[in-house]
């Protein structure tokens, strides 16, 4: 199915035209039916000659319901731009071509309409509409005269809308949902069930789904599903849907509110546009509304220049650089312009001339968003976030290991390293720090563990993890042990300590258990700093902190051991190895601990075999 928005002055036909194309009737409220006059959303459908389906959103056409009539456009890809033979141009017509060029929509017709009332002045409101359109999308789209009375040139539209309808870009099948609702309501018996037009990815039954509007996210889930009223297990776009929903109930959800992928898309308070269509930007009220999708969101409006400003929403919506946006003033009921977003999550602009700074970098900013220049900004940036942004696709830089080049979508001067990039000045500057605060802790104390990666990441001051904190240790040509970075080399020397760890090494050597009292060690002043480079370093274990052993000591225990009847008591093995209970308990924890050995009860070990 494709869907098909409709759009022009109030009584000029659209709905009458929708039935005659449908047979369905658009107008949905007794009200409506009434006065003849469409407040709200319509839906209808038919099957063209091309063997297409194609859904028609009937707009409002009055200007007290514009805010309606833009949620129909938000989310339709194409639409019939409608002005009636008697009637031609008018006030609405203006409107609604605003809108239609701030949305960016490109494809579509003009139909004029009550041919049968006014044949004379068909071709002088064609031409009229046509110089209206100009400068917009829709200047060249095709035309046609049609009565929705008589029938005269409805299967001409209906072939043109086919032809229409084919040159439409092939909607992505695959990927994130972003699902505008434009209604809401209770099926008895089945729950809340939501519609609106699925314009990318496909929705399923089971599928799990967040709710974003004015309310906390929530979770639900999808019961069922229905377009052109008959259910289906999974449906892809473009189509109008009905999503019976689990999870929440048709008054915890509005028009204007999003059902989403978790997690896939970013959720924006704040925004940076460029203006598209309209006033300039610098002329805008302190307030503007704006309109994406079927929501309407009060903003308050920062103009940086003519062309940029900054939005802060009343409340989050999920978008991403290159959605466009109507802007409305409050006070009018005209569209004031159209803009398109550059940057979902700027930065705070606290400094004096920060605004015209950020004004000249926007300008810089290619429509949609680039990913290079998001890492450029930043620094660093995860995948996922640029992901999110759709300026990446899943693919790329999801490797776990470190690429460049543009021939596998890592910009050239950005490094790819796990699920991070990262600008490569950026990294230099990074790898240099870090490497001249690891020499210049070792200059001054060169019996030091070296950098912890805690200070590591306090001193480079971004949000680190592990795959791009070691990115930038190997960088630096680093080298990483018990946690504590250091330079290659360093910590195999002890410096002053030197003489008297070798000297303790051979009394050890010479008598294995027979460890120094802390007397022994003062004499050899050896303290706590020493010994604990020493260990580092690995010529000495130490036990229970006190006891100090050399690292193949606890093997020699273990033969000794060996040659007693098993089990045995801590006093026998004490008595084996020739040493105190001071060393003897802490040594046979520490075997048991390796699971070297093991107590059988409370007084009694046995070697594990």
């Amino acid at each position: 199915m494709y869907v098909v928005a409709t759009a022009g002055h109030v009584d000029h036909g659209k709905s009458t035209l929708v039935r005659a194309l449908t047979g369905m009737e658009p107008d949905r409220w007794a009200e409506e039916k009434r006065r003849g006059l469409t407040i709200d959303l319509g839906f209808a459908w038919t099957p063209l000659p091309s063997g297409e389906d194609v859904a028609f959103v009937d707009v409002p056409g009055h200007e007290r319901f514009l805010g309606n009539m833009l949620a129909g456009l938000g989310p339709a890809p194409a639409v019939c731009f409608i002005v009636a033979a008697d009637e031609g141009w008018q006030a609405q017509s203006a409107d609604h071509r605003d809108a239609i060029a701030a949305l960016g929509i490109e494809h579509g017709l003009i139909v004029v309409t009550k041919a049968d009332r006014a044949p004379e002045r068909v071709d002088a409101v064609l031409a009229q509409t046509r110089a209206e359109l100009a400068g917009t999308a829709l200047a060249g789209v095709p035309a046609v005269v049609v009565s929705a009375v008589t029938g005269a040139g409805l299967e001409d539209l209906r072939h043109q809308l086919g032809r229409v309808l084919a040159d439409l870009p092939a909607p992505a099948v695959a990927g994130r949902v972003r699902f505008w609702v434009d209604r809401s309501f209770t099926v008895k018996g089945s729950g809340a069930v939501v519609t609106g037009t699925l314009t990318s990815g496909t929705l399923a039954e089971n599928d799990r789904l967040e709710v974003l509007g004015a309310d906390s996210p929530r979770a639900v889930s999808v019961r069922t599903l229905h377009s052109r009223n008959r259910p289906h297990p999974s449906i892809g776009p473009t189509q109008r849907v009905a999503v019976n929903l689990r999870g929440t109930t048709a008054d915890e959800v509005h028009r204007g509110d999003a059902l989403v992928t978790p997690g896939a898309w970013p959720v924006a308070g704040v925004v940076d546009i460029r203006r598209t269509t309209g006033a300039d930007l610098d002329q805008a009220p302190g307030q503007l509304l704006v309109h994406v999708g079927t929501a309407t969101v009060p903003a308050h409006v920062r103009p940086f220049n003519a062309g940029h400003a900054r939005l802060v929403f009343e409340r989050n919506l999920p978008l991403v650089p290159g959605d466009r946006l109507v802007l409305r003033d409050p006070g009018s009921r005209a569209v004031f312009g159209g803009a398109q977003v550059l940057d979902v999550d700027p930065p705070e602009l606290t400094r004096r001339g920060a605004g015209t700074r950020h004004a000249a970098y926007l300008e810089t900013v290619p429509d949609g968003g680039d990913a290079r220049l998001e890492v450029v900004r930043r620094g660093a940036v995860r995948v996922g976030f640029l992901q999110r942004l759709g300026l990446v696709g899943p693919a790329v830089g999801a490797t776990g290991e470190e690429a460049s080049g543009e021939d596998n979508g890592v910009p050239a001067d950005v490094r790819a390293f796990g699920d991070w990039w990262v600008h490569a000045p950026v990294m230099d500057r990074w790898a240099a720090r870090l490497r001249d605060a690891v020499e210049t802790l070792a200059g001054s104390d060169p019996l030091a563990a070296g950098l912890s990666r805690g200070a590591a990441a306090a001193l480079l001051e971004v949000d680190w993890d592990d795959t791009l904190l070691n990115a930038v240790v190997a960088e630096a040509r680093m080298v990483q042990r018990g946690g504590y970075i250091r330079l290659p080399g360093q910590g195999t020397g002890l410096g002053p300590a030197e003489q008297a760890i070798a000297t303790l090494e051979r009394r050890l050597a010479a008598h294995p258990f027979d460890a120094p009292e802390g007397d022994d060690l003062t004499a050899l002043n050896l303290g706590a700093k020493e010994l604990a480079a020493a260990e580092r370093a690995g010529r000495i274990l130490r036990l229970d902190g006190t006891v100090v052993l050399l690292p193949t000591d606890p093997a020699l225990a273990m033969r000794e051991l060996a040659r007693l009847e098993q089990p045995f008591t801590t006093s026998q093995a004490r008595q084996a190895l020739g040493t105190s209970r001071r060393v003897a308990i802490p040594l046979l924890e520490h075997l048991d601990a390796r699971g070297w050995t093991r107590r059988v009860d409370g007084s009694l070990r046995e070697i594990v075999t």
